[in-house]
């Protein structure tokens, strides 16, 4: 019950910080009309006002070019899914190219010459204004992985930019609106540090939707969720690391949108009697009664199963599993969505992306909560709560959770792949692939003053506001600098405590004190510690002024190995600075800042 009234509150969610909408895009796959029965789904029983964007999932190529997957798609499904515009003016549609089954030879083929590129970019363009799609997306999986030459990665990055370059001129020449040009990437670390060239593609697509699930399943030998919210400290497999992750190196937050699935993985249990989190497993659960593939239940599937299991919620994870006998499924529903939006919201993301719309409730038949109830939850808080300026509520995150939570992530400081073929997981539904080990070597700090080591785990103490328990990282984060992986160097974490909040902040490789006046640069910003301080953040001027306690971490980058490196504390102390009151400017109105928006 308390959940369910928390839920009845989650609309109460303040602006973008930008003050633009939040996107929710959403797939439609092409092979979800092929569904038996109730499960059979067609574009024209789509809702074309739950979803900011449409994306119609997938196109294929030949000779270099982009072409429909069938006759059915270009005849029937094409016009009937841009129709939906006819209803909602404002719903963009666009049209992706590439998937799991899709494979990596026939995008290598096209990327290699300049040539190949230029006919396909042609291409794109007379095929989307033929039928009527608003723009692309790319679900290349993955440049420079599964077959693919490591050169991919930066042909990849020509092929972005030829295509930016030409939607700007055909708009120019044809006074139409210009083509959208997004793509769908991993949220895996090892994978995005392979892929992608994350500061280039942030600067040149519309929006990125962040793959944030398919962490577990039953490829391995333990129960695991699908997408949890967060992790353990030492373990980089949650939908807020992902999304960490991809804004620490470089992409605007506010052109991430991070994946929620529409479906859950499943397991055979080893025993009945050992059901729990990380309990034995021997391979996949049943099939689905309308999808038929092992591992796999889409949502309206889910809803069948768990009428009559024994359900589980995961408090540090904010997600759900069920288990019945010895089927175990981790999945998603209303309230996890609910958490995992409000994440969205508070870390000031561009918005969610749904994998796959056709694998909601879209008849409401099935989960007794009318159509489409998943997505709905999320139209609600991020595209409905827009005109909704209330403040966040403090009291979200009740759970004390490690420094997997928001705000207190480090990026990996390296990481040691073992000699096998590297193995990728799929999005829901196309198929199943199983990943391979990965090592890391990380140092994490956290807010209560200590460090975390591999392989131990450590939760934060809560802090107890009232009538309100909230974790230490409860408040929004803001990552001001990124430290090199492989350098070595100094580099400070200052933690200032004042009444009403907390704030941690990473000075990259710049000197700072706490006393006198000193001036560091974070990023283009100028920051003074001493005195009266005024800095810019993001465009908004921020001064300070109180008298506060400082706790400055010292840490230094040590070589461990050839290419690696380890942040080791090396001294800690407390100095008083003078007093400090902050305000800040957005779009010409004096508002007061809490600390609290304030993160390393």
């Amino acid at each position: 019950m308390g959940r369910l009234l928390l839920l009845a509150g989650l609309v109460l969610l303040m602006k973008h910080s930008d003050g633009t909408a939040y996107k929710l895009v959403c797939y439609f796959t092409n092979w979800a009309h092929s569904r038996p029965g109730p499960a059979s789904i067609l574009p024209r029983d789509l809702d074309p006002f739950l979803c900011t964007h449409l994306i119609f999932a997938f196109a294929s190529m030949s000779n270099n070019q982009i072409v429909a997957n069938n006759l059915q798609d270009e005849n029937v499904l094409y016009p009937e899914f841009n129709k939906l515009k006819e209803r909602n003016r404002a719903l963009k549609t666009l049209l992706s190219i590439g998937g799991w089954n899709f494979g990596t030879s026939r995008f290598t083929s096209m990327l290699s010459t300049i040539a190949s590129r230029e006919e396909f970019v042609d291409s794109v363009i007379s095929f989307l204004r033929t039928h009527g799609f608003d723009g692309l997306d790319l679900f290349f999986l993955y440049p420079g992985l599964r077959g693919s030459p490591a050169n991919d990665r930066w042909n990849f990055l020509f092929l972005v930019e030829e295509l930016q370059f030409a939607f700007e001129k055909e708009a120019l020449l044809t006074q139409r609106p210009r083509l959208l040009l997004s793509a769908a990437v991993s949220g895996v670390p090892y994978i995005i540090q392979t892929s992608y060239d994350v500061r280039f593609l942030g600067r040149r697509l519309d929006f990125i939707s962040v793959l944030s699930y398919d962490l577990h399943g039953s490829w391995e030998k333990f129960t695991g969720h699908n997408s949890p919210l967060f992790s353990l400290p030492e373990d980089s497999k949650s939908s807020a690391y992902a999304m960490n992750y991809w804004r620490n190196l470089g992409a605007p937050a506010e052109k991430l949108l991070m994946g929620f699935p529409a479906y859950g993985r499943t397991f055979h249990l080893l025993s009945a009697s050992k059901n729990g989190l990380q309990a034995a497993s021997t391979g996949p659960g049943s099939p689905g009664k309308y999808t038929k593939q092992a591992g796999f239940l889409a949502y309206y599937e889910v809803c069948s199963f768990i009428q009559s299991a024994e359900k589980h919620w995961i408090d540090y994870q904010y997600v759900p599993y069920a288990y019945q006998g010895q089927e175990w499924v981790g999945y998603d529903d209303a309230i996890s969505f609910s958490y995992k939006a409000m994440f969205v919201k508070k870390e000031h993301f561009g918005g969610a992306m749904v994998w796959t719309l056709d694998m909601d409730d879209v008849s409401g038949t099935f989960c007794g909560n009318g159509p489409f109830p998943l997505v709905h939850i999320l139209n609600e808080l991020l595209v409905q709560a827009e005109f909704n300026s209330t403040p966040l509520p403090r009291f979200w995150f009740t759970s004390p959770v490690n420094s997997s939570g928001p705000g207190s992530e480090s990026l990996p400081v390296t990481e040691e792949l073992t000699t096998d073929a590297v193995k990728i997981l799929p999005p829901g539904g196309e198929a199943m692939a199983a990943e391979g080990p990965r090592k890391f070597e990380n140092v994490t700090t956290i807010l209560n003053g200590g460090f975390l080591t591999p392989g131990r785990t450590m939760s934060p103490a809560t802090h107890t506001l009232g009538s309100n328990t909230m974790a230490p990282w409860a408040n929004a984060t803001t990552s001001l600098d990124l430290l090199s992986e492989t350098i070595t160097e100094m580099t400070v974490i200052v933690q200032t405590q004042i009444p009403g909040g907390e704030t941690t902040a990473t000075v990259g490789n710049q000197s700072v004190t706490s006393w006198g006046e000193t001036t560091a640069t974070v990023g283009n910003q100028s920051v003074t510690s001493g005195g009266e301080t005024m800095a810019t953040v993001g465009n908004q001027s921020v001064t300070s002024a109180e008298m506060v306690t400082t706790l400055a971490y010292l840490q230094t980058m040590t070589p461990i190995e050839e290419g690696t490196s380890r942040k080791k504390a090396v001294a800690l102390e407390r100095v008083t600075v003078p007093p400090r009151e902050m305000s800040f400017t957005p779009n010409g109105q004096n508002t007061s800042l809490e600390w609290g928006n304030f993160d390393y």
